[in-house]
């Protein structure tokens, strides 16, 4: 069962718990049209029932490849962006650490931008490694991912032969139709599909996410194990201080209605660093919408305490924290005695360097709370795979419901696609002559 806890006695100063059980009612319609599928983005809902419908076999296939790209590979290239790479890296950098001590092979990204030196380099590192590549893309045709596929594609084929590429290239895309599922279905990739009612940004328990988390050497039935846990326990619990997800996304909601417009997650895990990324996506492009929204903010402590800590002091007093701790630790390691104590130190000899960190994170959120900074808090007993899975659906399930609280559609991204547009008219892609000349003359003005 999970464990999962929100606690929020350090946002007291600003709310109070008479106003959470006012939102009782409300997260329960919000609950309903959820469950139900009768609120706005309801063909995206897919997500919700996941755990639970990923069946056995599709698990063994995505286990089998997963065996394939371990044995035969150094490194395994992962294409994509946003949605479709994030939720991977997130679950891969925070179960095999920062110096990514993995069973797996050494995982490497592309196409999650368009920057010229990072691709050049990453093409000539892959020049001397027995590498594979998972291409992950609903139409085939994303700019980012689909030029780094292209290069990277045509490397693969010059070091290994068109047949034998073939054979390292894992598609991860549309069922039916794109650039992509035509590309895999000629050339014989191995493919998923990425199932047309979830959205990127929740797609980490779909393929898009389990063929690489496999590949690393993650345990994928573990994280759907810890997913299924907490979808049960959100589905049964219905009270707002019973259901984890509901409290906290009343509990952000209250503090937004507070002029606290800007949600800064803390972790003091560096392993959790990519895991805040997702988060980051997971709200601000679900909430960002009509003038709305809470901004998303990460910092990684203790390290952002010597710079983001002045800011959060005492700076703009817009601003909530939301505290990510580990009950457990999953290695230890004891601080030793030095006889000179010249760094005067001896006072911690013997104590655990996680015991350190923790009252680092209790000393740093009473201060921000003497520094008229809330702070939530929400406990993950260790970090591993079930617990992951938990708090990977806990977090899609309260961003949702927040997004309904807030009175958004937390499944679409209507304003991704300005950038795109202005972006194909000044790169002359064809049919957008007319707004490349409106815009060249903005530029020029």
């Amino acid at each position: 069962m999970t464990q999962i806890k929100v606690h929020y006695q350090q946002a007291l100063s600003l709310i109070n718990t008479s106003e959470i059980g006012l939102f009782d009612s409300e997260t329960k319609l919000h609950r309903q049209k959820l469950y139900e599928g009768t609120g706005a983005g309801s063909d995206f809902l897919g997500w919700i029932d996941l755990p639970d419908n990923t069946g056995s076999g599709l698990l063994e296939r995505i286990e089998d490849d997963a065996s394939i790209i371990r044995e035969e590979s150094d490194a395994v290239v992962v294409i994509g962006i946003g949605g479709s790479y994030l939720g991977a890296r997130a679950v891969i950098e925070a179960l095999s650490g920062p110096l990514h001590a993995a069973p797996g092979p050494e995982v490497l990204y592309a196409g999650h931008h368009l920057d010229e030196e990072y691709h050049h380099d990453l093409l000539s590192y892959l020049e001397n490694k027995e590498y594979s590549v998972i291409v992950i893309s609903k139409s085939g045709t994303t700019t980012e991912p689909a030029v780094a596929f292209r290069l990277i594609r045509r490397q693969l084929e010059e070091k290994y032969g068109q047949q034998k590429a073939a054979r390292r290239i894992f598609a991860i895309t549309d069922a039916r139709r794109g650039a992509l599922k035509q590309l895999a279905t000629e050339q014989g990739y191995a493919s998923y599909v990425i199932p047309d009612d979830v959205g990127g940004r929740y797609s980490v328990l779909t393929p898009v996410g389990l063929l690489p988390v496999a590949a690393a050497g993650v345990d994928i039935r573990g994280l759907l194990s810890g997913a299924r846990d907490m979808a049960a326990h959100l589905r049964e619990h219905h009270d707002v201080f019973e259901n984890p997800a509901a409290l906290y996304a009343v509990l952000r909601n209250l503090l937004y209605k507070k002029g606290r417009t800007t949600e800064i997650l803390a972790s003091y895990t560096p392993s959790l660093f990519f895991f805040t990324e997702w988060w980051k996506q997971l709200f601000g492009e679900s909430e960002g919408k009509q003038g709305k929204g809470i901004f998303p903010a990460g910092v990684s402590f203790t390290t952002d305490l010597h710079s983001m800590g002045q800011f959060i002091q005492e700076g703009t007093k817009n601003s909530f924290e939301t505290v990510l701790t580990l009950k457990k630790n999953r290695k230890t390691l004891t601080i030793p005695e030095d006889k000179d104590n010249l760094d005067g130190l001896n006072y911690l000899t013997g104590k655990r360097l996680g015991f350190v960190n923790e009252m680092a994170a209790r000393g740093t959120m009473l201060a921000h709370v003497d520094g008229h900074v809330p702070n939530l808090e929400i406990e993950l007993p260790e970090l591993n795979a079930y617990h992951l899975g938990s708090l990977i659906y806990f977090f899609e399930m309260a961003c949702a419901l927040s997004g309904y609280m807030l009175g958004v559609n937390p499944f679409d991204q209507p304003g991704v696609e300005a950038y795109k547009r202005n972006m194909f008219a000044l790169l002359g892609k064809p049919g957008f002559e007319e707004e490349a000349a409106k815009l060249r003359q903005r530029l020029n003005s």
